[in-house]
């Protein structure tokens, strides 16, 4: 899936999700920063996110843990349907638990804003400040500013509408992934990483969110446990052709060379565009330092050299 967070694992380090991990001493050197957005969340260009989360902190351990442009957040209060006049007089009471959509409504939400011209953003942004001025205490409102932002590339002016639409919709997962992919932008990969996990706390089963956090992961160096999150993201999806590009890319990060190869075969099946990460990997070209696959949308991640 093309994610938002698409971009070379080098130059991404799997984008604002890094935690603070250091390498280890098997592991290659550090990917490179990326410089766009994940094709996954909020950014018209951003890097692959790793997750960020309890992952795994090796490939062979059974997983627990596992991010296009952030997704909308399309859940109503929980005790009663929310209608654009309602949401403008609302209570803050009122809109702080929000159910949120589930994980598959979530990434067809995110798929679909992706696909939004900078115009239609612009027209976001428009009418989410109005429903903000309205109502200063929204989350919703808040989350969709927010979001149409990061989609602009006002990632800065962006963070603090994320962070106060969490003080009235503190459960709400679309909020802690948005954010996180937006701190993957700003390059604050360790924030990244929390935010990933508070999406997959209150959704578990969102394998964007396992996926953001490993490229986060892999922006911190730590390969190892970003193929816990890329393995998570792969068992809620067996398509997600990102997820075994970023784990291969990470296998071979610590030279497990034959895991490397199996999942970027599996990744040029299932995107053709993933042949590159396999010859420049596990071909017969000179082998090279893991590096952020090089974004080919918008919004992902990248590799790095080592």
């Amino acid at each position: 899936m093309n994610s938002y967070f698409r971009m070379p694992l080098a130059a991404l380090g799997l984008l604002a999700f890094l935690s603070n991990c250091a390498s280890t001493a098997s592991e290659k050197e550090k990917p490179a920063t990326m410089s766009q957005p994940m094709e996954a969340p909020v950014a018209a260009e951003v890097t692959r996110p790793d997750t960020a989360g309890a992952a795994a902190t090796s490939p062979d351990a059974s997983l627990s843990n596992g991010v296009a442009p952030p997704p909308t957040v399309t859940g109503a209060p929980v005790d009663a349907p929310i209608t654009e006049a309602a949401r403008l007089t609302t209570t803050p009471a009122a809109t702080a638990e929000v159910a949120a959509p589930n994980a598959a409504a979530a990434s067809a939400e995110r798929a679909k804003e992706k696909k939004m011209s900078v115009a239609e953003y612009r027209t976001m942004l428009e009418n989410a400040e109005a429903a903000v001025k309205a109502n200063p205490k929204d989350g919703m409102a808040l989350l969709q500013r927010a979001k149409a932002k990061s989609y602009l590339k006002q990632y800065k002016e962006a963070l603090p509408d994320y962070t106060n639409a969490l003080r009235y919709q503190r459960t709400n997962p679309d909020i802690y992934y948005n954010r996180g992919v937006n701190r993957l932008m700003l390059k604050q990969y360790k924030a990244a990483t929390s935010d990933f996990a508070g999406a997959i706390k209150y959704r578990p089963d969102d394998k964007d969110a396992f996926f953001g956090r490993g490229v986060a992961k892999m922006q911190m160096y730590q390969y190892k446990s970003a193929v816990g999150d890329f393995t998570k993201a792969i068992q809620l999806d067996s398509t997600y052709a990102d997820a075994w590009e970023y784990r291969g890319i990470s296998y071979s990060s610590f030279e497990k060379l034959a895991e490397a190869r199996r999942d970027l075969e599996m990744a040029a099946k299932l995107n053709p565009d993933a042949a590159k990460s396999l010859r420049k990997y596990v071909g017969n070209e000179p082998k090279e330092p893991a590096k952020k696959p090089a974004s080919r949308t918008a919004p992902r991640p990248a590799a790095t050299k080592r």
